[in-house]
This record gives C-alpha cells, structure tokens and sequence, in this order.
C-alpha cells in the first residue's frame, strides 16, 4: 500500500515545499474573505492544488499556480495602490511569495521531472 495520500512531501524541493504549505494557509485564511464565487474559487484552487502538489500530480502545480496568480490580481484589483501603502501589504508579500516558489526554477523543474 504506497499509494497513500500526503498532505506535505518532505522530500520535494524546499521551494515546493513551503509553497504547499503556503497554499494551505492561503487557503484557510481565504475562508475569512467571504463565501463570493471567486473566492470559493481561489480556495478550492490553492487547496487542492496544495495537496495535488503534495502527491506529485502535474494538474495541481497549474491549479496552484493559477490560484495564487489570481489571489494576487484580485487583492491588487480591490486594493489599487493602496495594497502597497496600508497593512494589506503583509498579505500581498505573502500571496507574491507563494506565486514566486511556485515559479522559481527549482519548483518548475521539480514539476516537470518529477510529477505525474
């Protein structure tokens, strides 16, 4: 029985590590946002996409990114130029931080070797 499920892998890169648990922090928190459409969206994305990460599967890495990508457009999109100035700036350093493991070198390689 190896086939069992992981909520983190330890023994993936440490980029894609920590954005695995990255997304589910993100997506925990974005449960406080509000039950709108798109921010159902965005948690389910960054949720699954955490655990399909998890368990090395190459639909989650683009359902992740895709997810962090669109939480970072939508707090830039409600928050303008004021994102960069007020205390919303600590949960955009934290979206933008998710979308850059996601993107780093290390990560996409990983990904791209690795996952099935």
């Amino acid at each position: 029985m190896n086939d069992q499920w992981k909520w983190v892998n330890q023994f993936q890169p440490q980029t894609l590590y920590l954005a695995t648990i990255l997304c589910y922090i993100d997506a925990v928190f974005g449960l406080f946002n509000g039950f709108y459409l798109l921010n159902i969206a965005i948690v389910g994305c960054l949720a699954l996409g955490g655990f399909g990460i998890a368990n090395e599967k190459r639909w989650a890495y683009a359902v992740a990114v895709i997810g962090a990508v669109l939480q970072v457009v939508v707090l830039l999109a409600i928050f303008g130029a004021e994102a960069f100035t007020s205390l919303v700036i600590i949960s955009l350093g934290f979206d933008v931080a998710l979308v850059a493991l996601l993107l780093h070198p290390m990560s996409r390689e990983y990904q791209r070797i690795w996952f099935k």
